[in-house]
């Protein structure tokens, strides 16, 4: 058996990312009744706002499903109180030191993922005792990893010195990707962008639809000297590259960026001003779909494609 599915209890080894502003219970809930494992985004709620999509999310699914704490926040105690006292049964960590966390969580009997972006967190999270890692390459939305290693370059070389089971993320939004991740040797994927325009994504509509329209070339890494973050272009992004260009230092960065930046473009809809986390794959992205299709157009991509490569040595006369 595949051992994320026998780890999580799930149908398929495919991951929904935890993204801010876009990863409510209602995404959540739609990607684990599909078979997949939902992930409800603790990065942009208070307290109290994630205990009540937890309850929505636990009456929505009878299925696994997991909640995504990025360990940055300075909340995070009160963050950590809620999924104890809530049972959640599926912690993905990220933005920090997985040791901090990972011994009381899963004392607690809660498995713990955490998401990394090179080899130096990889080895550290396993060593913290997480039961799987997230490993998320250069293409990928949202934060990102200041090395810039790509999916392709990333998952072979975890392959080579981590034992845990390894879930890739970064540029999948088809079975053609998922499959080669798992030549790479991937585990399950992780899909952030994808789900990020389905219909029970909680993402603004002006968001999704700026998204579906992107094209190659549309998205950049910027806020290297903060924590770098891939988003589509706009007038906020052109700022944050202006200013960058003319050597802003972390705290001009830090007041450009502001309060609720990311709120204002993803979940209110300001298109030119907010800041619009998405990945690289937007580009393939033409259409808003349920979260089940999403899942299932995946699975079955990836399937015929499989089949595909299992005829390959005979069409090469090997």
């Amino acid at each position: 058996m595949n051992p994320i599915c026998k780890l999580f209890h799930i149908k398929y080894p495919i991951i929904q990312a935890g993204m801010v502003w876009c990863s409510g219970w209602k995404l959540a809930s739609a990607v684990s009744n599909a078979g997949g494992l939902g992930i409800i985004g603790a990065g942009s709620m208070y307290p109290e706002v994630l205990r009540e999509h937890i309850q929505k999310c636990k009456m929505a699914t009878n299925k696994p499903f997991g909640v995504n704490i990025p360990l940055l926040y300075p909340n995070i105690q009160e963050i950590i109180d809620v999924v104890l006292e809530e049972g959640v049964k599926i912690i993905f960590s990220s933005a920090g030191n997985p040791a901090t966390w990972t011994g009381t969580l899963k004392a607690k009997g809660i498995t713990v993922v955490h998401v990394i972006a090179n080899t130096k967190f990889a080895l550290k999270a396993e060593a913290a005792g997480v039961d799987a890692i997230v490993a998320e390459g250069f293409e990928a939305g949202g934060h990102n990893g200041r090395e810039e290693t790509t999916t392709m370059c990333l998952i072979p070389m975890l392959k080579d010195i981590v034992q845990v089971p390894i879930i890739a993320a970064g540029g999948i939004a088809s079975g053609r990707a998922m499959l080669a991740a798992f030549a790479l040797g991937a585990d399950a994927v992780q899909v952030g962008s994808a789900f990020a325009v389905a219909e029970e994504s909680s993402a603004h509509s002006a968001f999704k639809h700026k998204i579906i329209a992107a094209d190659e070339g549309d998205t950049k890494l910027a806020m290297k000297k903060l924590v770098p973050v891939r988003l589509l272009k706009n007038g906020f992004a052109d700022a944050v590259a202006m200013a960058e260009a003319d050597g802003a230092n972390r705290s001009v960065l830090m007041e450009l960026l502001g309060r609720a930046r990311a709120k204002l473009g993803m979940f209110e809809g300001d298109m030119e001003n907010g800041e619009l986390e998405i990945g690289q794959v937007s580009a393939m992205l033409k259409e808003i779909k349920p979260a089940k299709v999403i899942l299932e157009d995946i699975w079955n991509s990836f399937r015929t494609e499989l089949q595909r490569f299992s005829s390959l040595p005979n069409e090469l006369d090997l």
